[in-house]
């Protein structure tokens, strides 16, 4: 892979991480319609450090709070709404943590393919679209229980499926279950902090044990690059997201899936 050709998987790659249009459907069309090479595992390594760095930096009053919180009501006994939202995230975790490390050689070799991603971003984006129409999108962070957030979990599990997006279905989740916009994002990101550290671990693990020279430039670069862009899309995403609503997303993943779609039915993707 050329550096400017990772330059721009990692631009694409740090702003579809948090926003609900998906990465893998993106990432596929370079790698198909322009014959750009597979990215490979350095690469994998450099984005995943990279869009953890800028939610931690984001999240990182949140995420001490957060902390505090759980160690105060775990070692101290004394329950607060920190300590039981750290909670919240750990049994939210555990879905997608587990089956991702069960199925994730399954799902690489079985569903990465274009007709899969097509369907999942068309319908996931549909799912989106019903639950940002609730009339009542009242709930804030304050209001997260343990039930609603193995449900919003169970839900990040699906995100396993090439298409699908992480922060897409974890948002359409908590919207779901009646959270407001800003409560359903920020818990969505907050969520993606422990997945993104265990999957980077793994891939980081599988890095260090290859036998291939480790390009350590062309990972800070893609980290960086990641980093930079993944921060400025946490950044207006929040900003933006009551003007904006979902629609404008979910218009995106419908007219991305029906050009998807037209790629498979003209052979563009192989």
């Amino acid at each position: 892979m050329e550096w400017w050709q990772a330059i721009v998987l990692a631009i694409l790659q740090g702003l579809t991480e948090f926003l609900p249009i998906s990465s893998s459907a993106h990432l596929i069309l370079p790698s198909h319609l322009l014959g750009w090479p597979d990215q490979g595992l350095a690469f994998d390594v450099a984005v995943h450090v990279g869009t953890l760095v800028a939610v931690m930096s984001y999240f990182r009053h949140d995420i001490l709070k957060l902390l505090k919180g759980f160690y105060d009501s775990t070692f101290f006994a004394k329950p607060n709404m920190d300590g039981k939202l750290a909670w919240c995230i750990i049994i939210a975790t555990l879905p997608a943590g587990f089956l991702g490390l069960c199925l994730n050689g399954s799902i690489e070799a079985y569903l990465r393919d274009a007709i899969v991603i097509a369907t999942t971003t068309t319908v996931f984006g549909l799912l989106l679209w019903y639950a940002d129409q609730k009339t009542q999108l009242t709930k804030s962070l304050s209001d997260i229980g343990f039930r609603q957030a193995f449900f919003i979990g169970c839900s990040q599990a699906l995100a396993l499926i090439p298409g699908t997006s992480r922060s897409g279905i974890t948002i359409t989740a908590a919207l779901l279950l009646g959270f407001d916009r800003q409560a359903a994002a920020r818990f969505s990101f907050l969520l993606s902090i422990p997945l993104i550290l265990l999957a980077g671990s793994y891939k980081t693990y599988e890095l260090l044990t290859t036998t291939s020279p480790i390009p350590w430039s062309f990972i800070f670069m893609g980290a960086v690059v990641s980093c930079i862009s993944a921060y400025i899309c946490i950044y207006l995403f929040l900003k933006l997201i009551e003007k904006l609503s979902m629609t404008p997303f979910v218009i995106y993943r419908l007219i991305l899936g029906l050009f998807l779609f037209l790629g498979v039915a003209l052979g563009w993707f192989v």
